[in-house]
């Protein structure tokens, strides 16, 4: 994989665990996702016109993805409610490019050198160890993030054929954010009522506006690098974002770290450079 792509996936993958640390330190996990999707589709929009339509062929993708990324908001959302972000988000996050390594063969008809499948196999290795450090968790919270793990692989695939076959990488990414935001607000208003949503945007705009101009280019990043390297390969160098989450934990948010978070942390940047070098 070349160096600039490498880099470029880094700098998205720190995107993604900023977006993520907002949701995580927000207060309605739920809501606070629904307004980082929909302030990815407000970032989105102001380019559309500069940008080519995307071929007809990924249309399909885009509104399967639309249907996949509301089921991963809202798994999220119910994941965190459930049981500990240190179980839950390693879980979420390295499962997914294990299940994509495992099956991008026969799916795509990929084949991975011998260093990226050991580089990719690495990070997923220090992706799980970091469940190891949660003391709390709970059967529905294991399932919910597994679930989500599917779901993860799932939209990668849709995204990554999507973005090859569009004929651009980028507009494909921002047609895609709009429908999402929509879906989740007429869920979360459905459930909660149109004015407790509208009290939460008033507060939190700000919130959605940054976390999702972060996550729409985090997101049109690693669909960028699958046009250029396999996916699988990609999948796995973004799920650092887990590395940036603890630095951020410990330097911002000032949460103390367990001797595993050190360990998974070496064993991910170990992951990173055999990736560089395969």
């Amino acid at each position: 994989m070349p160096i600039h792509v490498i880099l470029l996936v880094l700098f998205g993958a720190l995107l993604h665990a900023t977006w993520n640390a907002m949701i995580k330190a927000g207060t309605d996990k739920s809501l606070d996702a629904s307004l980082i999707s929909a302030g990815g589709a407000v970032c989105a929009l102001p380019f559309l016109m500069f940008l080519p339509l995307p071929n007809s062929a990924a249309w399909p993708f885009i509104g399967a993805s639309a249907v996949l990324q509301f089921a991963y908001f809202q798994l999220v959302a119910g994941a965190y409610r459930a049981g500990d972000i240190g179980l839950v988000y390693p879980l979420m996050r390295g499962c997914a490019p294990l299940l994509i390594a495992a099956t991008s063969g026969f799916i795509l008809n990929e084949t991975l050198s011998t260093g990226s499948l050991l580089g990719t196999m690495t990070i997923c290795a220090g992706i799980l160890t970091l469940a190891f450090e949660a003391r709390k968790g709970s059967g529905h919270a294991i399932r919910l993030a597994l679930a989500n793990a599917c779901v993860i692989a799932t939209y990668t695939y849709v995204d990554g054929v999507g973005a090859r076959v569009s004929g651009n990488a980028v507009s494909y990414t921002l047609w895609m954010s709009l429908l999402p935001p929509v879906l989740l607000f007429t869920w979360a208003i459905s459930k909660r009522g149109a004015v407790a949503v509208a009290m939460h945007v008033r507060y939190n705009w700000w919130r959605g506006l940054i976390g999702g101009g972060g996550s729409i280019a985090s997101y049109g990043l690693a669909l960028w690098a699958m046009t250029k390297a396999p996916v699988a390969t990609v999948a796995a160098l973004r799920e650092t974002s887990i590395l940036f989450a603890l630095l951020i934990s410990v330097i911002v948010l000032k949460e103390k770290a367990s001797p595993w978070r050190y360990l998974a942390g070496a064993i991910i940047a170990l992951g990173g450079l055999i990736l560089k070098l395969g």
